[in-house]
């Protein structure tokens, strides 16, 4: 499979609608992304959790799996399970994000996740994102909303283990939930290796891409 790069990364945005999104859908990634890339701009924007102790835990992991890079860190406050009721409330904090950071890669939820909150900033983030690409990623859980994704990104087996032993290190508040296991998710990871020819992978899609096929072009 004929693999993209992005050599030149400087400015990641990370959007997710709660704490813990980011490192299931995208802990993998990140985790290999951020490695050796010490100046990379990291801007993460989670929309509920604030003021609580899921906000810590997010703070903590995201720390941990983007290092050595720096991350800025916003978590606010709206309702959970309730965001689409607070449309302009996501929409201007999403706008917010994009005018403090011109990202060469954003990360949010795929649009046929099945919960509303995840939907929701899935529909909004390349509506202000217009000229970066933007990776949607998968959450497991219980709605087995999971599809065919389009973009792959292999992990090392160091990686895989590294995330799911992190999403168990850092969330404990995650833990009586009966999905919530380090074997769901490495057995995601390893469904999504086989699908791209490597042990482990994460998948992702992608609804709109441009081209630069002209010779000597980057």
């Amino acid at each position: 499979m004929q693999a993209v790069s992005f050599p030149d990364l400087t400015a990641v945005a990370l959007l997710g609608a709660h704490c813990d999104d980011l490192a299931i859908g995208a802990g993998g990634a990140l985790l290999t992304l951020c490695a050796g890339r010490p100046g990379l701009a990291v801007h993460a924007l989670v929309l509920s959790g604030g003021g609580t102790e899921r906000a810590d835990e997010e703070r903590a992991a995201l720390a941990e799996f983007c290092a050595p890079a720096h991350v800025e860190l916003t978590v606010l406050d709206l309702p959970d399970g309730r965001l689409p009721a607070h449309w302009d409330a996501v929409k201007d904090a999403v706008t917010a994000l994009r005018g403090r950071i011109v990202p060469d890669l954003v990360f949010a939820p795929q649009p046929g996740d099945r919960h509303q909150d995840h939907r929701l900033l899935a529909e909004i983030a390349p509506t202000v994102f217009r000229d970066q690409p933007v990776l949607g990623y998968e959450i497991l859980k219980w709605d087995g909303d999971l599809g065919q994704p389009t973009v792959y990104q292999p992990l090392t087996d160091e990686v895989a283990e590294a995330k799911a032993d992190l999403l168990a290190k850092h969330y404990p508040s995650q833990h009586g939930r009966d999905w919530y296991t380090r074997d769901a998710f490495l057995g995601l990871a390893r469904l999504r290796g086989v699908q791209q020819h490597t042990r482990y992978a994460e998948g992702f899609y992608v609804d709109k891409l441009a081209l630069t096929l002209a010779e000597g072009a980057r």
